[in-house]
């Protein structure tokens, strides 16, 4: 008797996965020799897998150089689909190689986000979701969710990243801060104080950096101490300002008075309500918008699921 033919499934028209693998490889690698050495296998072996998936695909993939590589526009469209594939493919490996009794679920975020809004929020996580072990990896290296190197993600920036799914948390704005012992009232003030940086990744969409500050306020940057309080031998404003690669440490340097920092209203917001420090006076900078982001198709595994709901709640 025939088979139904809605259980009859085609077989997939792929080339052999071997071939594959190796055109992948020497891609990424531009090289058939460093290919070689990633798969444990012989530079020839590559050569000749790539050779057969030309011949199979009825094209060149590779325009072979003088000790290089170079991909041909069809090789190069063939390299990023067999790219996010394999990617997609390590990474559901490996979640099944994981105890799935731990349900582990790792988190990554920037050091201040960590600091300042992830761990003081611990404890209503782990009352929220007790059955779930959240891992915090704090970088302010982007991580791969593609690859599995996370599997949560809460970045600044558009949100636009192709391969991830993500949603928008909370815009992000930037302002002078400080103790209120300064006793800052006017924008003239700023020349009796240290000004307070912090270092910003060079791919940040929008940093918040003094200069941006003063021309969006329509002033000229202090040159500077007022000649009441500087005597000729002083540090100039400029020469005692002062400079954090971690936003953490820059707002302690405000709390303690140490100067006016630009700091984000979202990581200083429990020193803005407790009075510790206070917000003056001109703009606030906009930064962009913190995304929650997750590989896509991952957004409804039951753990990711139940991090990503809690991250959206306490946002909100």
């Amino acid at each position: 008797m025939k088979e139904p033919d809605s259980s009859v499934r085609a077989p997939r028209r792929l080339p052999p996965l071997l071939a594959l693998r190796a055109f992948e490889a020497a891609a990424a690698h531009g090289s058939f020799l460093r290919a070689a050495h990633e798969l444990s296998v012989t530079p020839s072996a590559i050569s000749h897998q790539v050779r057969a998936l030309e011949d199979t695909l009825g094209q060149p993939l590779f325009r072979r150089l003088t000790r290089q590589l170079a991909l041909t526009p069809a090789g190069a469209r063939l390299f990023e689909d067999l790219r996010q594939g394999f990617d997609a493919l390590e990474a559901g490996v490996e979640r099944l190689r994981r105890p799935a009794a731990t349900q582990a679920v790792t988190l990554s975020t920037n050091t201040a986000f960590a600091a300042r809004w992830v761990i003081p929020r611990m404890a209503a996580f782990r009352a929220a979701c007790p059955g779930i072990e959240l891992r915090l990896h704090a970088s302010d290296t982007v991580v791969d969710l593609a690859r599995g190197e996370a599997d949560i993600a809460v970045r600044l920036g558009s949100g636009r990243w192709p391969g991830l799914a993500a949603r928008a948390l909370m815009p992000e704005r930037y302002a002078p801060l400080c103790s209120p012992m300064l006793g800052l009232a006017r924008v003239e003030d700023l020349a009796r104080h240290r000004l307070i940086h912090c270092d910003w990744q060079p791919q940040a969409h929008a940093p918040a950096l003094w200069p941006r500050w003063f021309e969006e306020a329509g002033l000229a940057p202090p040159r500077g101490r007022s000649a009441k309080q500087a005597a000729p031998a002083a540090p100039t404003a400029q020469e005692a300002e002062l400079s954090f690669s971690d936003e953490t440490h820059a707002i302690l340097a405000a709390l303690g008075g140490h100067g006016v920092a630009l700091l984000s209203l979202t990581l200083a917001a429990e020193e803005l309500r407790s009075g510790a420090l206070v917000q003056l006076f001109g703009p606030a900078l906009d930064t962009g918008r913190y995304f929650l982001a997750t590989a896509s198709g991952r957004e409804d595994e039951p753990a990711v699921r139940a991090v990503w709901d809690w991250i959206v709640s306490q946002a909100g």
